[in-house]
């Protein structure tokens, strides 16, 4: 009895120490994995903006900007995705929609994204299958080793997902904690007397160094307002794209205001205001749920430490006498 307690003790401990070093494999390996090439071209372009700056050649007013379009899908994706026919999983939107909420934008994210879908399922598989079979080589049966290897390849199918719902909720924080100073700065530029178009804009500018998120989104939301037909369409297309209850808000006063022709101005005055309230009473919330949250750690840590230094001189002077 405690020699087969013991092999399954060994066992659990093999398989973990495997999941570890293979997280840890993956996570030293993403960058070469899917590299970051809107990023390598901006930094070689903020380094050759940065050297013709010091030459005089440029004004600091002609930094070029951030283009919220990635480059092409590396050949790979998009081989995997033709031949196994992967594009017929978007006509329902919500895979574009996922990916445009994490931020990818444009056909080499969705490309790349499918593609990781596919590899990443074989490629733990082929690894748990190496470390199992080939490594460790623990004493189980047959079909328990292959079970563990199909949990890994279905761990790795949902690894994609996983990684884009984390990119979507580090997104809505960024957008909820400015917020309320964006939608201030976009009432001042709007009483002051300018566009709803060139409002956006010099929002986006304004907002970026804390907000990198939300300017992008409100300058794509400029560009939207300037080429589409209806700005109802642009508006609904900020709430889709942040999915976040404050900015649906926001977007239909402003549908609102259009439509039946009130101030502008007074309308973001209020949805600020509302705006700065809800952010308040989320803070709120969250200081109210901290003292149950360290109930279980005061328990399991503080308590029986107290209990030990109250104890401990009784029971020497107990031994003692």
């Amino acid at each position: 009895m405690y020699e087969t307690v013991q092999t399954h003790r060994d066992l659990i401990m093999m398989v973990m120490t495997g999941l570890a070093v293979f997280c840890g494999m993956i996570g030293l390996a993403w960058p070469h994995l899917v590299p970051d090439v809107l990023g390598a071209r901006m930094r070689h372009l903020d380094r050759a903006w940065q050297s013709q700056r010091q030459s005089g050649l440029v004004q600091p007013a002609e930094r070029p900007k951030r283009s919220l379009l990635t480059s092409k899908p590396k050949r790979l994706y998009a081989v995997i995705v033709r031949r196994l026919n992967l594009a017929r999983h978007l006509k329902n939107g919500a895979t574009l929609q996922i990916l445009q909420m994490a931020g990818f934008r444009g056909r080499a994210p969705v490309i790349t994204f499918l593609a990781m879908r596919v590899l990443m399922p074989l490629t733990m598989l082929g690894f748990s299958a190496f470390y199992i079979f080939a490594v460790i080589k623990p004493e189980i049966q047959f079909l328990l080793k292959a079970a563990i290897c199909v949990a890994s390849a279905g761990l790795g199918y949902y690894l994609p997902a996983l990684f884009v719902r984390n990119r979507i909720a580090k997104r809505q924080k960024s957008v909820v904690r400015a917020w309320p100073n964006a939608l201030d700065l976009l009432m001042i530029c709007v009483e002051s007397g300018v566009s709803i178009e060139h409002a956006f804009r010099k929002v986006a500018d304004e907002i970026s160094g804390q907000s990198r998120e939300l300017a992008e989104e409100l300058a794509l939301t400029t560009a939207e307002l300037s080429y589409l037909p209806d700005r109802r369409t642009a508006y609904e297309n900020l709430g889709r794209r942040t999915d976040l209850d404050g900015v649906k808000s926001v977007v239909t006063g402003l549908m609102q205001s259009e439509q039946h022709g009130t101030s502008l101005g007074t309308t973001l005055r209020v949805l600020a205001q509302e705006s700065r309230n809800m952010r308040m009473s989320l803070a709120e919330k969250k200081a109210a749920s901290l003292s149950p949250k360290l109930t279980v750690p005061m328990i399991v840590f503080f308590l029986p430490v107290l209990f030990a230094v109250i104890i401990t001189p009784a029971v020497i002077q107990i031994l003692g006498n």
